[in-house]
């Protein structure tokens, strides 16, 4: 479009691999600023770890688990246009709608229990964490970031994009949840927690039903 393509082609091999490898770390980046990562990571981080550096953790177990389902459903894809039935993808949409749900229920059950009953065990938040980001890494709006690595005709560099974008997803999910951490320890806003919890936790149930609703075309979706 617009004369795009034979500017590409025009490109020597190793300025096409740098402008590949730089679009892929591009998208991985800025991965986490989409509406469902955002919802899942904020939930999960205000519902279990309300510190920078247990944020940071469990975002980087989310981002893992995510990268990791992203590069094993997005080898057949770059490698072979080999895409799951159109049953399955959407019910790996719908799947994502189920996970936000359940983090917002969990975050207002725990909210209603109090503080007392706060999360001690780091090591199986980060197991439920990287759980959730395998099945995220399904669904959701990485498959965008993927059809354009597919359409890439050299099959090694396509694989080496993919990778990088799959780690680079990880590690804007990490910032991400990092820097959430750190605005729920500022005092103005831990003073006023009890009151942004359940606000948060309502606004990403609507958005989870919403998104589990749209991924099986049942309301209008995008």
């Amino acid at each position: 479009m617009f004369g795009l393509d034979d500017q590409i082609a025009s490109l020597n091999d190793g300025t096409v691999f740098v402008l590949v490898v730089f679009v892929a770390i591009l998208l991985g980046l800025r991965h986490a600023s989409d509406p469902d990562h955002l919802t899942a990571v904020t939930t999960l981080v205000a519902g279990e770890e309300r510190d920078t550096r247990g944020a940071a953790r469990v975002g980087l177990a989310w981002g893992l688990g995510h990268a990791t389902s992203l590069f094993v459903f997005g080898v057949p894809i770059v490698l072979f246009s080999a895409y799951l039935p159109e049953t399955l993808q959407m019910g790996a949409e719908a799947a994502v709608g189920v996970v936000i749900i359940l983090l917002a229920l969990r975050l207002l059950w725990r909210w209603r229990r109090g503080p007392s009953h706060a999360h001690a065990h780091n090591a199986r938040t980060r197991r439920q964490a990287y759980g959730i980001g395998l099945v995220h890494g399904m669904g959701g709006s990485a498959g965008v970031g993927v059809l354009l690595l597919a359409s890439i005709p050299n099959h090694a560099v396509a694989v080496v994009a993919l990778a990088l974008f799959a780690i680079c997803t990880a590690l804007s999910m990490a910032a991400a949840s990092t820097g959430f951490g750190f605005v729920l320890t500022r005092p103005a806003v831990a003073a006023r927690y009890a009151a942004i919890v359940p606000a948060l936790g309502v606004l990403s149930l609507a958005f989870g039903l919403w998104y589990m609703l749209g991924a099986v075309q049942a309301v209008p979706y995008m």
